[in-house]
């Protein structure tokens, strides 16, 4: 690939607040908004890159969700934003991963400081970063005219597996979703259902309630799946991800939970248990008879490296949520290792969301199943997800939308990266011929 390297000239950055359709629960708490944030580079030869970002204060540091409440922890995040593309002008890069590499230390200082944490989760750095680069990645794009693989720097190009022709969409179940919108997701065709545990029932942080509240909602869950069968998975049985968001205090509480799990028949449904530890606790978890899978946890490589020596058996990559140029360092490692992968979202918007797809579309399918699959759940939670879906640059083609809950992708999906580099005129009309941030 030739080598040139790209001057950034200006930098704008935009928010949109985007209300969802109701409280969206977890990690023992609520969000009733996201807000999108929205960033321009523009490079000295006139090309210009756009990126979009949802901010998750609660998912990226509860700590700072806790302290400062829902708005303002989303405008010390915006801020955040807005200090990284500050440095990012006059800077020149050779590649997106590059340029990331150059702002994180400063970015994540800055972040530690201003919201008065001195131990700063890094994901809430990487979580506002998650816009710049996407804007980089864009403007990287210009003109090379070449696939996602393409452009890819070589040395990180071992990430990616074979291309994947069918994505299975994951959706979420919340705390608060009903037992009638549960049996709709899986007569819509979807087989794999992401399910949020680690409930705070009474909002006193009591972990034998949590433990007793998850037990009760796995089996209404699972008394309505069984009723399903799917060609998907090696099983043929609906498949479950649990994903408790670092909300255990210990392998004993989960062990308890798991021997329920197994005395009710879900065991081998379970593909995925997500992050039951918080991430300061560095727990062995080779012995435990499901996958566990990192997400919060991992940073960096050697934060993927720490995570598979503990037992660890997937990752969770989240480009929509700690960058692209990160989730590719991270899956290259996991690859090496002989560990899968498989992309999280983040309740992105529709653009982002097919830059999460993008990657997924490269990943090989989990063991236990048969295909691809992505997390997917902006049309779940979003009010305006019909608008938001316009401003999407391929608003309309048929890979932008799951059908029997399964992405299926085509060669035009492939050369277009899922249209996630392209200008959205929305966007651009946002930050060039309006621009600002809620007050």
């Amino acid at each position: 690939m030739e080598r040139t390297m790209i001057r950034i000239s200006e930098t704008k950055h935009a928010i949109m607040k985007e209300p969802l359709l109701s409280p969206f629960g977890f990690k023992g708490a609520y969000l009733t908004e996201l807000w999108q944030s929205v960033a321009g580079l523009r490079a000295q030869d006139g090309a210009l890159g756009i990126g979009v970002g949802v901010q998750s204060v609660l998912w990226s540091d509860p700590r700072v969700f806790v302290r400062y409440g829902e708005a303002s922890g989303n405008r010390l995040m915006a801020d955040l934003t807005e200090y990284a593309l500050t440095l990012a002008e006059n800077a020149e890069f050779d590649t997106p991963i590059e340029l990331l590499d150059r702002l994180f230390p400063d970015v994540y200082e800055h972040g530690r400081k201003s919201i008065g944490i001195s131990d700063l989760r890094s994901t809430f750095a990487l979580n506002a970063l998650v816009t710049v680069d996407h804007a980089a990645w864009g403007l990287y794009s210009r003109g090379k005219g070449k696939s996602f693989e393409e452009l890819v720097p070589d040395a990180y190009r071992s990430a990616l597996s074979e291309r994947q022709r069918e994505l299975a969409s994951i959706p979420v179940v919340g705390y608060g979703l009903s037992e009638e919108s549960i049996g709709q997701i899986l007569d819509e065709g979807y087989f794999l259902l992401k399910i949020k545990i680690g409930a705070d029932p009474d909002g006193d942080g009591d972990q034998a309630k949590m433990l007793a509240w998850d037990q009760q909602r796995l089996s209404q869950i699972h008394a309505i799946a069984s009723r399903y069968e799917t060609a998907y998975t090696q099983n043929g049985k609906i498949a479950y991800y649990l994903d408790a968001n670092g909300r255990y205090d210990g392998k004993e509480r989960m062990l308890r939970f798991l021997d329920h799990v197994d005395r009710i028949g879900a065991l081998d449904r379970i593909v995925l248990l997500e992050e039951p530890f918080d991430e300061a606790n560095a727990i062995d978890v080779s012995d435990v008879p499901v996958r566990f899978a990192a997400d919060e946890s991992v940073h960096d490589e050697r934060d993927a490296r720490e995570r598979i020596d503990m037992g660890y058996g997937a990752i969770a990559l989240k480009p929509v949520a700690k960058t692209m140029s990160v989730s590719l360092k991270v899956a290259k490692l996991a690859r090496e290792r002989g560990v899968p992968c498989f992309c999280a979202d983040l309740t992105a918007n529709p653009v982002l969301a097919d830059w999460n797809k993008t990657l997924a579309s490269y990943l090989s399918p989990l063991p236990e199943l048969k295909i691809g699959a992505i997390e997917m759940n902006g049309r779940q939670n979003y009010r305006n997800w019909e608008q938001m879906q316009s401003w999407h640059p391929y608003a309309g083609v048929a890979w932008t939308e799951a059908v029997e809950g399964i992405f299926r992708l085509d060669e035009s999906f492939f050369a277009a990266s899922g249209g996630a580099l392209e200008i959205s005129r929305h966007y651009e009309k946002l930050l060039y011929d309006e621009g600002g941030r809620p007050e």
